[in-house]
């Protein structure tokens, strides 16, 4: 089994009883490796993507959770926060 099918889903909603951001499928692949532990650099060769896409996936998705590091936004993924 690979570690994406084994990923918990997201959540359904924030902390705030809202409902879920809506993520891209790009935003939502960044994502998956994000939590796999990869840095931009290796997401984006992944991915086949510049430095400069993953950094701007990542602020997306900094702004949709509103985490304000990839560290929350990992636990927010996990469904932890």
């Amino acid at each position: 089994m690979s570690p994406l099918s084994a990923m918990a889903p997201l959540p359904a909603t924030t902390e705030a009883s809202q409902p879920a951001p809506v993520l891209t499928p790009a935003e939502r692949r960044v994502l998956h490796l994000l939590i796999e532990g990869r840095s931009n650099k290796g997401i984006a060769a992944a991915l086949t993507l510049s430095h400069r896409t993953v950094e701007s996936h990542v602020s997306h998705l900094l702004a949709k959770t509103g985490c304000g590091n990839r560290s929350q936004l990992l636990l927010w993924a996990l469904g932890e926060r």
